[in-house]
């Protein structure tokens, strides 16, 4: 977690409930401007699809068959 994220939230604890809704809010609003279909990756869910991706390339997978799946 960023310390910008960090300071946000802090500060969103600072603020009555009723203003804290309001807060949030105004952030979903700012994301899906951002994002209106939500395709950008963040820098987190884009170093997990790397590492995916390498693990494929590596061979260094399990099965779907040689899941226990009971």
């Amino acid at each position: 977690m960023s310390n910008t994220v960090k300071q946000a939230i802090g500060l969103m604890e600072i603020l009555p409930e009723s203003e804290q809704n309001f807060a949030l809010e105004f952030i979903k609003k700012l994301v899906i401007a951002w994002d209106p279909d939500f395709t950008k990756m963040t820098p987190a869910e884009r170093q997990a699809l790397e590492d995916a991706e390498n693990d494929i390339k590596e061979n260094d997978t399990i099965s779907h068959d040689a899941i226990n799946w009971d």
